[in-house]
């Protein structure tokens, strides 16, 4: 039997421990509901920085990164739809992981994201969206804006 993928409570209540153990303060949740994009980010705020717990709809992967919004011209709204920019931060990715290590999401490093994507080790991914889309780094095909 599958197991369940995480739902939203479960994004939400990781991001909200994150920032406890963190000492960072939860300013805004961007959920994915519609066909795109395939993650939500969790955005965190620090006295220097600002960061997004990003996790995916229906696969439990989770990393950190810039968060991503675009402001449209003329007061027509945001989209955030530029590739993600992955972050290492050494102060929060053992935090992350251990959170997770207590759920089901599964962390990926900057270094695996950035890395190149192997569409032979991803089966499970549509080759109609990987011979369209053409990812160049596994970052670009896990966490997407694909339609």
């Amino acid at each position: 039997m599958a197991q369940a993928v995480p739902g939203v409570g479960e994004f939400r209540g990781l991001v909200f421990e994150f920032a406890r153990r963190t000492g960072g303060e939860v300013t805004e949740f961007r959920l994915a509901r519609y066909g795109t994009p395939n993650f939500h980010q969790g955005v965190l705020t620090y006295r220097d920085r600002t960061v997004a717990v990003v996790g995916t709809r229906y696969y439990g992967r989770m990393t950190l990164a810039e968060p991503r919004v675009i402001e449209l011209p003329n007061g027509a709204g945001s989209v955030s739809c530029l590739p993600l920019t992955f972050l290492d931060d050494p102060d929060l990715v053992p935090v992350l992981t251990d959170l997770a290590a207590q759920t089901r999401y599964r962390i990926y490093s900057k270094a695996e994201l950035d890395g190149p994507f192997d569409a032979a080790a991803w089966p499970d991914m549509s080759a109609n969206d990987i011979r369209y889309w053409r990812p160049d780094t596994l970052g670009a095909a896990l966490f997407n804006w694909w339609d």
